[in-house]
């Protein structure tokens, strides 16, 4: 029997970020944060002019108008063909790119900078639907995989390749897809394809470098994403996003209205749902294991690596049962912390050594099948004699850790403090909590750093005339005071005492 799953998404905005997170019966499986506005350039499409071409490395480097010029595979595939199942095996064979200098080019961005390297781009654009993606320059018809029934399967199959014009093109039916209508597909492709020939003719004119299509922002994707996953709420903390998700509600009529849920508490909605202690979680590099082991997850520039631990848990029987009890929970919880954290790439994760060859047999398909649940396409090899898994996952966007953790400027980068934005949320939950207590004013000790960027950037502009108008905070700097530390105190009335180097921020 398939065991029921809740799932909740929460929806926030503030300190000029979106925030989005999914909960699954209690535990935190995907988080994400974006900067307000979007400044994600994943999904964009612009016009490029090419600047180089490696004829050793088959590829070219575009000027998007980004700070680094975009990599481009001069004999690229659509790279999304492995996500899903083919139903078009006899296509034409794809056609490398002859491309020069000074060539002038649309490309869409499939991975964003890392490091110093610059976006992923390919020519083969996409334009994502609730419930079809649209491929403009592409002979691929597909269908996703979580799609199992055999008839429903070939009715949408057939209704995409009806909606074919010519065989340059092609469709991926998407999971949602069979919960809509026949006219409400042939809708949605209708206008996915004539956003496509808007961006064509916005290209005729616009400069290098110029945006020809954006993609919608997080929460809006999160709406979009969401239809047909059985999501049971959409908590949204902010007034103004609620209207705006309300109204797309409306519009479309695919999600009922009742399941988008403003939340009115004084408190912040992530602290208050116990979403923040378990942020505090995905930062940290050691994962508790229900049974008392736990694992040890680390991020190198190549790869990133985990070590499963018993830790208090003994057993009851003997050791391999006991090594394969651990083994089996540590394949499970791994699923959950790279789908959470959002980790792409090749991940090797040591397994205790376990003797019977069943059990990493059993561990393996465990790891698999707890991975098959992931949007990002994951693939497993078999395990090592030596009770070493690895496997890839398709990196998404950013992971969660650039908005958790940054690198800790005393020890060179060697290791993680908490970043600004995370420790700034922390902050405005303590102070809402301060407020909640019925405190009329908040005494914000903190590091001088963090309170300049409170300050310059103006993080609680919109708290100060919403939420806290008739309220007071001062802010008082210090030197000495990690970036990462700061206190909150609740007075009430006017008389109380002030460091001299107090700001009233109200």
């Amino acid at each position: 029997m398939k065991k029921e799953i809740k799932r909740q998404w929460f929806l926030d905005r503030y300190c000029g970020q979106q925030f989005a997170a999914l909960v699954e019966n209690g535990k935190l499986a995907e988080f994400s944060c974006e900067k307000e506005p979007r400044t994600s350039c994943v999904g964009n499409i612009y016009k490029g002019k090419v600047t180089n071409v490696l004829s050793g490395m088959n590829a070219a480097f575009i000027n998007c108008g980004l700070a680094k010029n975009c990599y481009l595979s001069m004999d690229e595939s659509y790279t999304d063909c492995t996500k899903y199942d083919d139903a078009t095996p006899e296509k034409a064979a794809s056609r490398p790119l002859d491309l020069q200098i000074g060539d002038e080019i649309i490309v869409q961005v499939t991975k964003p900078p890392r490091g110093n390297k610059g976006a992923k781009v390919t020519t083969h654009l996409s334009f994502v639907g609730k419930t079809m993606i649209y491929l403009p320059n592409t002979d691929f018809l597909g269908i996703s995989r979580k799609i199992t029934d055999e008839t429903t399967r070939e009715t949408l199959l057939q209704t995409a390749e009806n909606m074919r014009e010519n065989q340059e093109e092609g469709f991926i039916v998407r999971t949602q897809a069979p919960f809509a209508t026949a006219k409400q597909l042939k809708t949605e492709a209708a206008f996915l394809k004539k956003l496509y020939s808007e961006t064509l003719k916005a290209a005729k004119t616009a400069p290098v470098g110029s945006v020809l299509y954006e993609d919608e922002d997080l929460p809006l994707r999160v709406l979009r994403d969401s239809y047909g996953e059985d999501v049971d709420s959409f908590h949204v903390g902010d007034k103004e996003l609620y209207e705006r998700l309300l109204r797309l509600v409306k519009l479309r009529r695919d999600i009922p209205a009742k399941k988008l849920i403003f939340y009115r508490g004084q408190r912040s909605m992530f602290r208050e749902n116990g979403i923040t202690p378990l942020l505090y979680d995905a930062a940290s590099p050691v994962v508790p294991l229900e049974n008392g082991g736990y694992l040890v997850i680390e991020h190198t520039e190549a790869m990133t690596v985990v070590d499963v631990n018993t830790g208090s848990y003994v057993g009851e029987n003997n050791l391999e049962e006991t090594v394969f009890d651990v083994n089996l929970r540590a394949a499970n919880e791994l699923a959950r912390q790279v789908r959470l954290r959002n980790i792409g790439g090749i991940v090797v994760v040591d397994f205790i050594d376990m003797v019977d060859e069943a059990h990493r047999e059993t561990v393996t398909e465990t790891l698999k099948t707890a991975l098959s649940f992931d949007r990002a396409k994951c693939n497993v090899l078999p395990m090592s004699e030596l009770c070493i898994s690895q496997f890839t996952r398709k990196r998404l966007g950013h992971d969660a850790r650039s908005y958790l953790v940054k690198p800790c400027q005393h020890c060179e980068g060697k290791g993680y403090v908490h970043d600004d934005i995370f420790v700034i949320t922390r902050l405005r939950a303590d102070i809402l909590d301060c407020f909640a207590a019925g405190h009329t004013a908040a005494i914000v000790e903190m590091n001088e750093n963090i309170m300049a960027l409170i300050l310059d950037q103006k993080l609680f502009a919109k708290e100060l005339v919403g939420r806290w108008k008739d309220k007071k905070i001062y802010f008082v700097p210090h030197k000495t005071y990690k970036e990462d530390y700061f206190t909150v105190r609740g007075e009430n009335g006017d008389q109380f005492m002030l460091p001299d180097k107090a700001q009233l921020l109200r």
